[in-house]
């Protein structure tokens, strides 16, 4: 279109238009490429997409774009407000019914975050893999008592309860809204951009800088959010690592969403793996003869605080996960519909 455009914005009809293709040495063989049948097919296309001369040109719609529903909207409002009235019930109780709630509290909120995730824009396309919501869910419990229990196994306990951090669970699980509305205008702006574009190039150039200017704006909204949790609650923000934690699953859940979930699987195993083998090599450390083995934690540790292995951990996964979502999904085949497709 960009080559032949001013043969488009002449012509009268699509005939026109096909016979100065073929004027020009473009054969059905060279339609094929562009996923039409023949000239003429490709013809039809160009002249649709290209005005006319002396025509207004009229805003083209996106098809497919999703449409913000008050159904999926207020689903991400369910996780955040399942996990404040848990952390306040764990505030205001004590003993064994605080225990009780933690656990009941702890099933409820993954109930939660599995409904939101199934409806609106952080939907995947297919089944997620049972491995994958395994380590997703054991990045979430390290989150909320990893640090606690590093620190008493390179102590030589735990021989007390573990301080759980509720401060990073609750901005976290506040974070789905904007984490939702992130990718919800990432979609709907870059299927409006498939529709404008006129070539592959363009529509990279386009999503790239979307893409990461709502990684920035969520980035901005989860640190406002754990800021505020820990004022309220009293705690550590902890804003490195589930901040850290918080760019890995949204990327990981945004990839999955426009069916490129194999990588983020894979590095959700490798960041809850290493988190794995953090706290394994602390507890190893203490087996007579192999002290060794805790060294490389405890010179994290001592170098800048439990904190700094799951911000470490899933800070790297994040960058990985960052530099693949720029290249696949400035793709416009990430973005195609069930209708494109038939």
């Amino acid at each position: 279109m960009h080559q032949h455009r001013e043969l488009c914005e002449q012509a009268i009809d699509p005939l026109e238009i096909a016979a100065g293709l073929e004027a020009h040495g473009v054969t059905d063989r060279t339609a094929a490429r562009f996923r039409h049948r023949d000239v003429f097919s490709l013809a039809e296309e160009m002249y649709a997409r290209v005005p006319r001369a002396g025509e207004p040109a009229e805003a083209p719609t996106a098809p497919g774009a999703p449409e913000a529903r008050a159904g999926w909207a207020a689903m991400a409002l369910l996780p955040g407000a399942v996990c404040v009235l848990v952390v306040a019930g764990m505030h205001f109780l004590g003993g064994q019914l605080r225990l009780a709630v933690g656990i009941g509290g702890a099933i409820a909120v993954t109930a939660a975050l599995c409904l939101a995730l199934r409806h609106g824009p952080l939907r995947s396309p297919g089944r997620t893999g049972t491995a994958t919501r395994a380590w997703t869910c054991w990045l979430i419990v390290y989150a909320v008592c990893g640090d606690g229990l590093l620190t008493a196994a390179l102590a030589g306990g735990p021989d007390e309860p573990l301080p759980l951090a509720t401060a990073p669970a609750l901005g976290l699980a506040l974070a789905v809204v904007p984490a939702t509305w992130g990718a919800y205008l990432f979609a709907a702006k870059a299927r409006s951009k498939v529709a404008v574009s006129r070539g592959l190039d363009e529509f990279g150039a386009a999503v790239r800088p979307l893409l990461l200017g709502i990684f920035a704006l969520f980035l901005t909204a989860l640190g406002a959010l754990l800021g505020l949790s820990g004022a309220v609650l009293g705690e550590d923000a902890a804003y490195a690592g589930a901040g850290a934690l918080g760019a890995l699953l949204l990327l990981a859940r945004l990839l999955t969403a426009h069916g490129a979930g194999h990588v983020p699987a894979v590095v959700l195993g490798a960041a809850g793996g290493l988190e794995m083998l953090a706290l394994a090599s602390a507890f190893a450390g203490r087996v007579p003869g192999c002290s060794v083995l805790a060294v490389p934690v405890e010179a994290a540790v001592d170098a800048g605080g439990p904190g700094l292995v799951p911000a470490a951990v899933c800070g790297v996964g994040a960058l990985v996960l960052l530099i693949h979502a720029v290249r696949g999904l400035a793709a416009a085949s990430a973005h195609a519909t069930p209708e494109d497709a038939s």
